[in-house]
């Protein structure tokens, strides 16, 4: 990237939530948070002086399948990242007491998305989604599990899930390729581990599904997330289904924002997404409303999502769709993090750095029969699920919520 000044550096493993046994859920968030408290070589605050005080910013996140640890500084440090980030990645510190403390803050976090109701519901989609599989438990884990967490079970599976065949480099900005080339392959020859990474447990099209799941909280609004699982990431329908997501419900024209939030002023925020995994996936739309509104909230994103299968989408609409997102495509692939991310996203689900112009070719391609033959496919009950977190207070039982969502699907 020529244009610009400064350079992205990711690490890559491709382990995450879902490779992880049940009694250690969540090790790999909590292996993410230790990384960063150094290196046998480096202090935590040694790291930070080494990114922050050369004007750069540094993070990692966990997902499902993968776990990245990246940095982003002008390209004359671009080395020192590298180096760092290396450092980190092969030789945490993992110290007892950075062990110990660094659990207490995990524990506050799961406290925190505990008492985030919009965070709440979408782990309860999850595990109505996929019960008893590691992509139905939450990335951060449960507070059982992160006591059985210690040394022992961190440094085993850091030897384990990092490994060379686990690992992913992944850069963008502006730089000079042929010197990252020989940085690498330096990297690499110290790198010789021979043990296999770690291979998660699929999903079949016979996993049980849970359709409806209800909490209570001391909560003003009742939260749904609707839920409907899908196929993997290599169907050729994920351009299709993911212009009927920004046709439903991802910006503020579509059509769930329009007829729920603008016509009939029952939420102020209503969204759709979409998670693609290996082998499976999901389409899922929150939103969170007073009480009394959530069953007509249900009911109409229910007959917006049929009224997709009963009627083509016209050109005009489908058009405005093609061309948000290509649009927020090619706007965020200009920052260098965003395209190091793009990267090192393509070469741990496809093995490969998938062309943007392409993928925008295959997304244009797409049209209006498509999206309507995909939606008529997803209005299924056995696939699709319901999350509720709703006020002590409020009467709506769990029979009731089934009831109206299988209404709602006829």
């Amino acid at each position: 990237m020529h244009s610009v000044s400064s350079v992205a550096v990711g690490f890559w493993a491709t382990v995450g939530g879902r490779h992880e046994p049940e009694p250690l859920c969540g090790i790999s968030h909590f292996l993410e948070h230790l990384l960063f408290k150094g290196s046998r070589r480096r202090s935590a605050a040694a790291v930070a002086r080494a990114i922050e005080g050369r004007g750069g910013d540094f993070n990692g996140f966990t997902q499902e399948e993968t776990t990245c640890f990246y940095a982003r500084v002008e390209a004359r440090h671009e080395e020192t990242a590298f180096e760092v980030l290396a450092d980190l990645y092969r030789r945490p510190r993992l110290a007892e007491a950075d062990i110990a403390s660094e659990r207490e803050v995990i524990r506050e976090e799961i406290r925190l998305y505990d008492d985030q109701p919009s965070q709440l519901v979408e782990e309860q989609l999850q595990a109505l989604l996929w019960p008893g599989h590691p992509l139905g438990r939450p990335l951060t884990g449960t507070e059982p599990a992160l006591d059985r967490i210690g040394r022992l079970e961190l440094v085993d599976y850091h030897r384990k899930a990092y490994v060379p065949g686990a690992t992913i480099v992944a850069l963008a900005g502006g730089t000079d390729w042929r010197c990252w080339r020989r940085r690498l392959e330096r990297w690499v020859r110290d790198f010789r581990v021979r043990r296999k990474p770690i291979v998660a447990s699929p999903v079949s099209d016979r996993h049980p599904q849970e359709r409806v799941g209800l909490i209570r909280k001391p909560v003003e609004q009742t939260h749904l997330a609707l839920g409907i699982r899908l196929f993997g990431r290599h169907d050729s329908r994920r351009y299709a289904l993911k212009l009927l997501s920004v046709i439903l419900g991802e910006n503020m024209s579509s059509r769930l924002f329009r007829v729920i939030r603008e016509q009939y002023g029952l939420v102020y925020a209503i969204q759709s997404a979409i998670s693609l995994f290996a082998e499976t996936g999901a389409l899922t739309i929150s939103a969170g409303t007073e009480p009394k509104h959530a069953l007509r909230v249900l009911a109409l994103t229910l007959r917006e999502i049929r009224r997709l299968g009963d009627e083509r989408v016209g050109e005009r609409e489908l058009r405005r769709a093609k061309d948000f997102t290509a649009g927020q495509m090619r706007l965020g692939l200009e920052s260098s993090t965003r395209r190091m991310q793009w990267a090192g996203e393509c070469v741990a689900a496809y093995g490969r750095v998938l062309d943007p112009d392409q993928e925008i070719a295959a997304m244009r391609a797409v049209t209006p029969d498509a999206i309507q033959t995909l939606a008529r496919d997803l209005v299924r009950p056995n696939r699709v699920s319901l999350a509720i977190v709703g006020p002590d207070a409020e009467p709506t039982a769990q029979p009731i919520w089934e009831r109206r969502l299988l209404e709602g699907l006829r």
